[in-house]
């Protein structure tokens, strides 16, 4: 299991719960190093002082603030262990909201809070207490050097805590959502919805793939064998002025592409058929 970020508790009232807070996810990359083109070497970031012209330890390095150019507050960690808010151990719940009053655009990191293996009942309790009355609980948590609001979360039976981008965070552009008067024919609207409709299916992640990385593990490998890549065709389409017409086609071709979908073996077929071929 990886290691925790965070080890406190979760209290509302008197209630605390002890947990752990794991990465919920991170991207999944090749990585691709900086390579000097002349003599093929990596090329590397060093910790490096210009002062005495030497790479230095990390135990060397102490954290400092730049308040004038060339002028620095030096900080050690211990002072940093003084000044830590109570929320470095303890998440305390200021309230409880329904969960579709939050817009999507404020959650920043994904975290799994797993609860103590000793004492799990507070923890089940809270998660019982959130999906029965669908609210997220919202509480402020200190770690990585800063204070972070969060959204305390049911899922999958468990706790996923979310930090939260504060509201001038979040950018605006000036002429989001503030879109000329546009006269819509119901037609065009009745065709948008059929197309909408034709492409709607329960989400499963599952089927979704970061093809950019695919192709680049293709490619790597590809130049491994002293192989070439050969570029796809991206398939053309004919330009189309009106509105109607485009989504007329697009309804066709969606329409096209569903029936072309092989229909899946039910369940008795696929018994018959691995009988048929044992017996074969």
């Amino acid at each position: 299991m990886a290691a925790s970020v965070w080890k406190g508790s979760i209290s509302f009232g008197l209630l605390s719960i002890p947990i752990q807070l794991y990465p919920a996810a991170r991207p999944e990359r090749i990585k691709l190093h900086q390579i000097h083109k002349e003599c093929h070497t990596r090329l590397r970031q060093p910790l490096y002082c210009p002062k005495h012209g030497r790479i230095v330890d990390r135990s060397e390095v102490i954290k400092g603030y730049e308040y004038e150019k060339g002028h620095y507050i030096f900080i050690e960690d211990q002072e940093l262990k003084k000044i830590a808010p109570p929320s470095s151990k303890n998440m305390e719940i200021q309230a409880f909201v329904k969960s579709s009053q939050i817009d999507p655009v404020f959650f920043e990191s994904s975290y799994l809070a797993l609860p103590e293996k000793d004492n799990p009942k507070p923890y089940v309790l809270l998660v019982k207490a959130l999906e029965d009355s669908d609210r997220v609980g919202i509480a402020k948590v200190a770690m990585h050097l800063r204070e972070y609001t969060v959204f305390i979360r049911p899922r999958s039976h468990g706790l996923t805590v979310h930090t939260m981008y504060f509201v001038n965070e979040i950018r605006k552009v000036e002429s989001y959502g503030k879109i000329a008067d546009v006269k819509l024919r119901p037609q065009e609207i009745k065709l948008a919805e059929q197309l909408v409709g034709s492409l709607a299916e329960d989400f499963k992640p599952q089927q979704y793939h970061n093809t950019f990385q695919e192709r680049l593990k293709a490619l790597i490998e590809a130049k491994r064998e002293g192989k070439t890549i050969v570029e796809e065709e991206a398939p053309k389409r004919a330009p189309v002025i009106d509105m109607m017409e485009a989504l007329k086609r697009s309804l066709q071709e969606s329409e096209a592409q569903k029936r072309k979908k092989p229909m899946r073996a039910r369940p008795a077929a696929r018994e018959r058929e691995g009988r048929r071929r044992l017996a074969s």
